[in-house]
């Protein structure tokens, strides 16, 4: 009986051990996801170079490029952040088109390396000019 006791105690010390190094190493490469007001309510938490993920609106009028340099602010319709992404630009980035960008604080600006366009799982056929063509119509 004293046997099968140290096997349990073994294998359940084997796996605390897996758990505490899956745990510890995952909190170290979680990359947090926020939306403007998030960010600035949260601002002492992300100090300028701790990166997180920043998802908003891109407003309209604001966006002006200087070389390989995109400016623009996003907004989420309660806060608005001015973000810098330096890197390429998602193919379908325009005004007004959800954005989900990486990067850290740089003093009050988002300094992004880089960005996905956010979308939901609903597929719509394109208007006219579009890919899609039905045969029937």
């Amino acid at each position: 009986m004293n046997q099968r006791r140290f096997v349990y105690l073994g294998i359940g010390g084997v796996i605390a051990i897996v758990l505490a190094i899956t745990v510890s190493g995952l909190d170290d490469n979680l990359t947090y996801y926020l939306y403007p007001s998030e960010a600035i309510d949260q601002r002492l938490d992300f100090p300028d170079g701790e990166r997180f993920r920043l998802a908003g609106i891109v407003m309209a009028g604001s966006v002006s490029e200087d070389g390989t340099t995109t400016s623009f602010q996003v907004t989420d319709g309660g806060a608005e952040i001015p973000v810098t992404l330096s890197g390429p630009k998602p193919s379908l980035f325009a005004e007004d088109v959800p954005l989900l960008l990486e990067g850290t604080w740089s003093g009050d600006v988002f300094q992004a390396d880089s960005a996905l366009i956010r979308h939901d799982e609903n597929y719509e056929v394109p208007e006219e000019g579009g890919a899609y063509r039905d045969p029937e119509g």
